[in-house]
């Protein structure tokens, strides 16, 4: 293929020139004729990126880059910085929380290996990748800090000297008495746990579009993200652009698990090239690039211990938890809010009153680490399950015996935790007794022993989890963070009958539309396939938190319901009119108006519309016909909602060569009021399948100098089919009372506790050899190792 002509000659199309005077010829091969065809306006840009983890831009030369083919801009950081406010990734709940000011492309340094340092824009992504090699950087290098012990040293050399210190935020939960308690007990057990950095992995990378019209000074960004009115917001305020004037357009995207959440430099970078160039500019990050670019998650030191009497009653815990999170807090949602989860998950299941816990988060030279799906939960999850389990142990107790002993009644609710969360009504107990059952425990427990005695090592293993789900303002707003808690919904009713549901919360995947079309359809009363949902543009949908903490069934579905509600009795009140009735004798089925008590049709929904839009005249004096709303809602009760549930896991072991087979994963969870039973399993079997990836499969790997060095799928191993196990899923039913619908929430219970249930059975499996293993991922190596192979 010929080489593009520059878009500055306006006589030409792909490959070739076309003489002005002679444009209408025919396209060689084609078939066809064409006039005056010009390249597209799109650019796309590549990014130069630090190999240093740490180190001082000296100089940057980009004197060839600029004048190679096809190249239409090369920015660096202190170009975008003429034009972006920066950002600080911290929120005011957090109190002493610092981070550093972030802009889109550094100025003076870099501060992990990949960071963005300089933006090439050109025809393709090519010519740009092209370009981007001939640019020249000097940098000087600087001590990569990468340890999170070494980075609180006395003597470390600080990332960000501003701050003083290479701590971003320190948090201390404290009950009391904690000591006593430890001071007294029968027993205690304590374990230091290692969790391995990992990341989403996503089907569809990163993507940006952004499109600056300078003539009416609109942005409009086609995004995958979860929230585009969260990006409508930071677009507006750091670029200086009136809100009414950004429009970001979110479609459906392929997988996010929290990663898209987060603002990234090079996103944030793409809005000020289009502002500079006046053309839409595209950005998709390659594989290599999310390695070193996407949010990191779990990476995780925590050291805890548990204390029991002598009947294994739990008495109290005491936890610290050291976490580092690159170089920046994340923004807007911060880097903290994982920590943050992890030390007030801890124990969230049992009785026990005294708690103690100290959190840490720390800068280092790495990809900066923040929210991914079940935030903080498989931490506190396996921490807890796994000290549970040595507590039964101690007491010589049965996995299901001590959970049963040691679990907050069913009855017990509302109550709260000794870490100060409020817990509405959960149902630990059903659902260990529906695993139980389930399972057929004692047979596998038979089988386990009689196996052994071949030579085969076999493993069961139990986690109980409490998920957070539903936040309201005490999540994000009380911290100052511009995240809303609400959603809003428009429901209109077209002349044809149909329906047409415009919400705020997002499709990632998940099924979103498919539950929300569900909702209006059974509440509004017409078929659902005479219903369309529209999501993910903030020019065309009300404004709202969109789609993150599993709330789109809980807070975006309850909008649903109540605009559907609030449409249904206006449509009635038309009916009345026309038909001469009460509202409360009519109701609507499949469609039609009917008589409430005995069903029988009487007038068409579709006859309804007719006459509202094109014969208003017809109805009674008076009359206005209301077929459209809007609705929004916020939770207004607790301040989260909570989900429950309990997995197992049954493995099998090979000692000689630390290789592991999953044989089966069993999980009962209470997500409130299931909607779509579909939906709603599959969703737990693949976060199931993402929390075994944490277990055994997926870690960042570092080293000492501050380099990804397993940054490709190559090297980074996540679970595929052939690992998948088959997974038996059961449901208890404890709708909130918060809300109509009753809906929690599902998103995150199969990675909540799968890890926990993973790493406890592969210790039940090395029992009889007297190996432990308290590190995720469990690699046959580490297994090993636990084993005294090597």
């Amino acid at each position: 293929m010929s080489v593009l002509t520059p878009l500055d000659r306006p006589n030409s199309y792909i490959g070739r020139s076309v003489p002005r005077p002679n444009a209408k010829r025919l396209l060689a091969g084609r078939g066809r004729y064409v006039t005056d065809i010009t390249l597209p306006r799109m650019l796309h840009v590549a990014y130069v990126r630090s190999p240093y983890a740490h180190a001082r831009i000296v100089s940057i030369d980009a004197t060839t880059a600029r004048e190679m083919p096809g190249v239409r801009l090369v920015a660096t950081g202190e170009d975008l910085a003429k034009l972006c406010a920066p950002w600080i990734g911290t929120m005011d709940h957090f109190k002493g929380m610092k981070s550093p000011p972030q802009l889109p492309l550094p100025i003076d340094k870099v501060v992990w290996s990949g960071q963005a340092v300089v933006a090439v824009v050109a025809d393709t992504r090519a010519l740009a990748e092209d370009a981007a090699e001939a640019v020249c950087i000097e940098f000087d290098e600087l001590p990569a800090v990468v340890d999170i012990d070494a980075a609180r040293a006395p003597d470390a050399p600080v990332i960000s000297p501003e701050l003083g210190s290479n701590l971003c935020f320190h948090g201390k939960i404290d009950t009391g008495g904690v000591e006593d308690v430890f001071a007294g007990a029968a027993h205690v057990v304590e374990e230091e746990f290692h969790f391995g950095r990992h990341t989403a992995v996503t089907m569809e990378p990163r993507a940006i579009i952004a499109d600056y019209d300078a003539s009416e000074g609109q942005l409009t960004v086609h995004h995958a993200t979860q929230t585009p009115y969260q990006f409508q917001d930071i677009y507006s305020r750091h670029y200086g652009i009136p809100e009414s004037r950004v429009r970001v357009i979110a479609s459906d995207i392929g997988g996010s698990f929290g990663m898209k959440l987060h603002m990234y430099h090079e996103d944030m970078a793409v809005v000020g090239l289009s502002m500079m160039l006046g053309r839409p500019v595209k950005y998709v990050a390659d594989r290599i690039e999310s390695f070193v670019s996407d949010i990191h998650a779990r990476d995780h030191r925590v050291r805890a211990r548990m204390a029991a009497d002598a009947e294994g009653n739990i008495l109290a815990m005491d936890v610290e938890d050291v976490t580092g999170i690159g170089a920046f807090s994340a923004y807007p949602r911060t880097s903290v809010v994982e920590g943050n989860q992890v030390y007030r998950l801890m124990g969230a299941p049992y009785t026990f009153r005294n708690y103690r816990a100290d959190l840490q988060v720390v800068f280092q030279n790495k990809v900066q680490m923040s929210q991914y799906r079940a935030v903080g939960h498989p931490v506190a999850c396996t921490v807890t399950e796994r000290l549970v389990d040595m507590i039964a142990d101690k007491t010589a107790q049965d996995a299901f015996d001590i959970r049963s002993r040691n679990m907050i009644a069913d009855d017990a609710y509302p109550c709260t935790s000794p870490t100060g969360y409020q817990f509405e009504a959960l149902s630990h107990h059903a659902c260990l007794a529906k695993l139980k059952a389930m399972m057929d425990y004692d047979r596998l427990r038979a089988e386990q022993a009689e196996l052994r005695t071949k030579g085969i090592h076999r493993g069961i293993g139990i986690a109980t989890f409490v998920e957070i789900t539903n936040p309201g303002p005490a999540f994000y707003g009380v911290g100052g963070a511009r995240i809303s808690s609400q959603d809003g919904a428009i429901i209109k009713i077209a002349p044809s009958g149909d329906v047409h549901c415009s919400i705020s919360v997002t499709e990632l995947g998940q099924g979103t539309e498919t539950i929300i079309g569900q909702i209006v359809a059974e509440h509004l009363g017409v078929d659902s396939n005479r219903i369309k949902v529209m999501t993910g543009d903030t020019d065309t949908t009300p404004h709202g938190g969109a789609t993150y903490a599993c709330r789109g069934a809980g807070i975006g579905g309850e909008t649903a319901l109540q605009a559907a509600k609030k449409l249904k009795a206006n449509v009635l009140a038309v009916a009345a009119a026309i038909l001469q009735d009460e509202p409360d004798k009519l109701d609507i089925h499949s469609g039609w108006i009917v008589d409430a008590a005995t069903a029988q049709q009487r007038m068409e929904l579709s006859e309804i519309a007719r006459i509202a839009y094109f014969r208003s005249d017809t109805l009674p004096p008076g009359t206005q016909a209301q077929l459209s709303v809007a609705h929004h809602y916020a939770p207004q009760g607790y301040p989260f909602a909570f989900t429950n549930g309990v997995q197992a896991c049954h493995l099998e072991l090979d000692v000689e060569t630390g290789l592991v087979k999953i044989l089966k994963l069993w999980v009962v969870e209470d997500c409130g009021r299931v909607i779509n039973p579909l939906l709603v399993d599959e969703q737990i079997r693949g976060g199931v399948v993402q929390g075994l990836g944490a277990a055994f499969f997926e870690e960042c790997v570092y080293g000492d100098n501050g380099q990804l060095t397993n940054g490709s799928l190559a090297d980074y191993l996540v679970p595929m089919a052939v690992e998948m196990p088959d997974i038996e899923i059961g449901h208890v039913e404890t709708p909130t009372l918060d809300t109509q619908l009753g809906a929690k929430g599902v998103g995150e219970a199969g990675t909540a506790a799968a890890s926990a249930a993973a790493l406890n059975a592969m210790n039940d499996a090395m029992k009889p050899f007297g190996g432990t293993v308290a590190q995720v991922p469990m690699t046959p190596a580490r297994i090993l190792k636990a084993l005294g192979h090597i």
